[in-house]
């Protein structure tokens, strides 16, 4: 009982830091009406106004379209137009420098392994999704639904499914279960039938040489073969899927296949998200005391509201900086570069293998002047032209809105002379730092892994987001849902490792630490 009520000490401690949702604000943009004159359409008979087209502008008052259209994010703040028009703010260019590593030195982490931004960008890839074609929207439906593994819809479900026994299409190579091949004339960027309208492929993707891309394996997202890490991930979660609906069939012989797959997606979501909070939350947060998914404690919070992943959320999760320039594989270092969309990597080892040499070397630090090159003009400028596009509050207004003090000079965001100096240089006032600067320049506490505010912002967002799933609500989150075997796995499923050992040719129970 103590432990459960200091759970809910500390999850609320932690959320009811910060407005709750719904949010009155979201990105969502408007068209400017102008009343004007009307044409009459002889067909339908009606008056159409006749409406000139009118320039969008960000959305700075509530509607009832910017508390319900959730194909947009949502955000903690109103848009600060005055702010980000300051002439006098430094060009995103300028400020790269301030992520650009000094003198070409990658300063490593002390608490993470490269696993911890490998599982990151997996995990949060499902969710904080920009659309291509309009960045104010989120392509997802705000979940954890693991759309990395299963699809963002029901159609592209319906893709990777095998309509037997409740799995997922797979492969056998080298006696490792694997993805199927996506591509049938990759030469040609042309997919095999079976997975015509699975994703429509990015560009990075289809500019890969014939041979790289002859290896991409079907899966959820357009993104899910961009790198090793996240493809030794998504191929787990696909043998775990598998595994649990062997077990299911044989505890369950009166199954069909629709309830198969079903209810071994359920557990394989919730058994994520108790590794979320278990494992991942507690690696992130400074507490000496872990907290534990046990969502029947939080019944009645105003906190327990739809979820919808705002803007700061996507913005503090953009971890560039702690993957490292260089990794070791198969015991040789091999630039990170050329880990990108190269699943012949796994292909030529195991993923056992590879999962235990990444727990075993550092990532990077997360934090100014760590990035690597070759994400400074794809990754970090265009960050920041986006804070702006959606006119961000400043870092001192997130601090505030967070129960922060505001700063007043820049040697209490940083006790680095040289971070204080360039942000001296580049803003002049402190109150003109950025959001997204700001969350990176602040000075990482004790074990911890990001500044105070990151951390809260993580902490809320990561908390409530998993909480309120519709899995974990009281009338669902039993046995009867799950069933038997489902509620075992779930409940003996505690950290990554957990997950990794059933899944891997490894012999013996092996660490694989974040």
């Amino acid at each position: 009982m103590l432990t459960r009520w200091v759970n809910r000490f500390l999850t609320n401690l932690t959320v009811y830091k910060v407005a709750t949702r719904p949010y009155p604000f979201s990105l969502m943009t408007l068209e400017e009406y102008i009343p004007g004159t009307f044409e009459y359409d002889p067909s339908t008979k009606e008056l159409i106004p006749d409406i000139p087209e009118r320039p969008k502008k960000i959305d700075t008052y509530t509607s009832w379209d910017s508390l319900s259209d959730r194909t947009y994010s949502s955000r903690h703040l109103r848009p600060e137009p005055e702010f980000n028009r300051d002439p006098a703010l430094p060009t995103p260019e300028d400020l790269s420098d301030l992520f650009r590593k000094q003198d070409g030195q990658t300063i490593l982490s002390e608490k993470s392994t490269l696993l911890f931004p490998y599982w990151a960008q997996w995990f949060t890839d499902g969710f904080l999704r920009t659309d291509r074609r309009n960045r104010l929207k989120n392509t997802s439906n705000h979940l954890i639904d693991l759309a990395p593994v299963y699809g963002l819809n029901r159609k592209t479900t319906h893709l990777l499914r095998k309509f037997e026994g409740g799995k997922l299409k797979s492969q056998w190579i080298n006696n490792e279960e694997y993805p199927l091949f996506v591509y049938e004339d990759a030469k040609n960027n042309i997919f095999k039938k079976e997975f015509e309208g699975l994703y429509k492929p990015l560009n990075q993707e289809l500019n890969q040489p014939k041979e790289l891309k002859e290896k991409m394996f079907a899966m959820g997202v357009e993104r899910a073969n961009v790198q090793i890490g996240y493809v030794m991930l998504n191929v787990i979660c696909l043998r775990e899927h598998n595994r649990i609906c062997d077990q299911l069939m044989k505890a369950c012989p009166s199954w069909d296949d629709e309830r198969l797959f079903q209810t071994a997606r359920n557990i394989l979501i919730v058994t994520i998200m108790k590794i979320v909070i278990e494992d991942y939350v507690n690696h992130i947060t400074p507490y000496h005391f872990n907290v534990i998914l046990d969502p029947q404690a939080f019944p009645n919070e105003k906190w327990y509201r739809q979820n919808w992943m705002s803007i700061e959320f996507n913005f503090v999760y953009r971890w560039h900086s702690s993957l490292p320039e260089t990794i070791q594989y198969n015991g040789a270092p091999i630039g990170t570069k050329e880990t990108l969309w190269n699943n012949q990597l796994i292909l030529d080892s195991d993923i056992g293998t590879l999962l235990q040499e990444t727990s075993a070397q550092p990532a990077s630090k997360i934090g100014l002047f760590n990035t690597p090159d070759f994400l400074i003009e794809p990754a970090e400028v265009p960050t920041i032209e986006l804070s702006r596009k959606v006119q961000l509050a400043s870092y001192n207004d997130y601090r505030e809105a967070y129960q922060f003090p505001r700063v007043t000079q820049f040697d209490q965001i940083t006790g680095n002379p040289r971070t204080q100096e360039r942000l001296q240089q580049l803003y002049g006032d402190v109150n003109k730092v950025e959001l997204y600067v700001g969350l990176f320049a602040e000075d990482t506490p004790s074990n911890s892994l990001l500044g105070p505010l990151a951390t809260r912002v993580i902490a809320i967002d990561a908390l409530t987001h998993v909480l309120t799933s519709p899995l974990l609500a009281e009338n669902v989150y039993n046995e009867h849902t799950f069933s038997p075997v489902g509620w075992k796995i779930i409940h003996e499923t505690k950290t990554l490792s957990d997950l990794v050992n059933r899944n891997v040719s490894s012999k013996g129970n092996i660490s694989f630490y974040l």
